[in-house]
């Protein structure tokens, strides 16, 4: 019984983060917005209607991370191999220099700071290492709130996948290297490798036999059903494997849902893709609403009252990495003069990945020194709720100045969502 309440909290909460974000449609806000402040609001360290008993109930994350692979959907759909090849080098190159650049920026500021403050160096590089990630779902809910097109939106969409690739490559490295200087225990690379590749197997896998499938059915609705259907077998494959071989939710659903669409976008082709899409769109929308109000959710609120000089030394050297990184990365690749100015102010938002991160971060600097490690989540936290907010109207409005929001329709799709 108690699990039927549970569900039809989390329900009444998602309706109402449907219902904001129909509201801050109209005040010209994304809708996104609304989604992540219903979390904050009606989450466990505000009104508490969804408890944190729920939200670190087994039975919840694993429900979450089927939402994440079907979000996961809005990416791969989008990556089409014959429109991205002769930018596939460029997109490659922008996405290596901004991230790389960022951990530079963020590492050097923090370098700066704990030189004068007689904090271990080393604590400098795992900032820099969690302020790579990069949380696809907000700026892509924007693309699809507005629909948005041109050089930046297409930039972005494949851009989001490799930045998270890199992302845990950098963050787990620079973790293995502190444990190692400390003593403990070396992360497995074996465990690294699998993190990164294993989502993309299972949803190449998964996308190859459906659309070799599909090929010989021509029924929409069973095409349709049989994705979904997939999907599932995508999620349940990965969960099979976070149980039993990382003994914890490890895994980037959303990279396995758009590996997924990718790969059936491009084998079944697009236009049997688009006709899939038709009829997915209302339970992507409800996924990216459940995505989004899960990141607003863990985010404590009081966090900003006791934000300190750390929380915006991280927020600003962020923002100073990701737009200058995708500045000389744009340059440097020749792209479109819109990517080179507007690309970084798209990639921002990072809640949830960041989380992650600062939770793994967290729990290494437990066992050498507990001070570094309240530090970390404190600082990560409180940048999180204020970042988040910030970094999704900043990533609207570097659309609108791109010139890739339709304006003369953006009221009628507000209207609509």
């Amino acid at each position: 019984m108690d699990i039927v309440i549970q569900i039809l909290k989390i329900v009444a909460m998602l309706f109402v983060a449907f219902c904001l974000g129909k509201l801050f449609s109209k005040i010209k806000l994304p809708a996104i917005l609304g989604w992540l402040v219903a979390g904050i609001v009606f989450g466990p360290y505000l009104v508490d209607i969804v408890s944190l008993d729920i939200i670190e109930s087994n039975w919840y994350k694993i429900a979450v991370k089927f939402f994440e692979c079907f979000a996961g959907v809005m990416i791969g759909k989008e990556i089409i191999f014959k429109k991205i090849a002769s930018s596939g080098k460029q997109i490659i190159g922008i996405t290596i220099i901004q991230s790389l650049w960022t951990f530079l920026i963020v590492s050097l500021f923090f370098c700066i700071v704990f030189l004068i403050t007689n904090v271990p160096i080393y604590l400098a590089f795992i900032f820099g290492g969690i302020a790579l990630a990069t949380a696809p779902a907000p700026a892509l809910s924007i693309v699809n709130e507005y629909k948005t097109k041109g050089p930046v939106t297409q930039t972005l969409i494949p851009l989001a996948a490799i930045d998270d690739v890199i992302g845990i490559i950098v963050f787990f490295s620079v973790i293995s290297i502190v444990n190692g200087m400390n003593g403990s225990a070396d992360t497995s690379i074996l465990t690294i490798i699998g993190i990164i590749f294993i989502p993309f197997v299972i949803g190449i896998v998964f996308g190859f036999v459906y659309s070799l499938i599909m090929k010989k059915i021509n029924n929409r609705s069973v095409r349709f059903i049989s994705f979904v259907l997939f999907l599932v077998l995508c999620s349940l494959v990965g969960l099979v494997i976070d149980i039993n071989v990382f003994h914890s939710f490890q895994l980037n659903y959303l990279l396995m849902g758009m590996a997924f669409s990718g790969t059936v976008a491009n084998v079944l082709g697009e236009e049997k893709m688009e006709e899939i899409d038709k009829k997915y769109s209302p339970l992507q929308m409800l996924s990216l609403v459940i995505v989004i109000v899960n990141l607003g959710m863990p985010l404590d609120y009081k966090l900003i009252a006791g934000a300190g000089i750390l929380t915006f030394i991280y927020i600003l050297s962020r923002a100073i990495g990701k737009i200058s990184g995708a500045y000389i990365g744009g340059r440097a690749t020749k792209a479109d003069s819109k990517v080179t100015k507007y690309l970084g102010l798209t990639l921002l938002p990072h809640s949830g990945v960041s989380l992650v991160f600062a939770g793994i971060a967290a729990t290494t600097l437990a066992t050498i020194d507990p001070e570094l490690s309240s530090m970390v989540s404190g600082t990560i936290c409180a940048a999180a709720i204020i970042n988040e907010i910030i970094a999704v109207i900043l990533a609207k409005y570097a659309f609108k100045w791109a010139g890739e929001i339709n304006n003369n329709k953006s009221d009628i799709i507000n209207s609509k969502i």
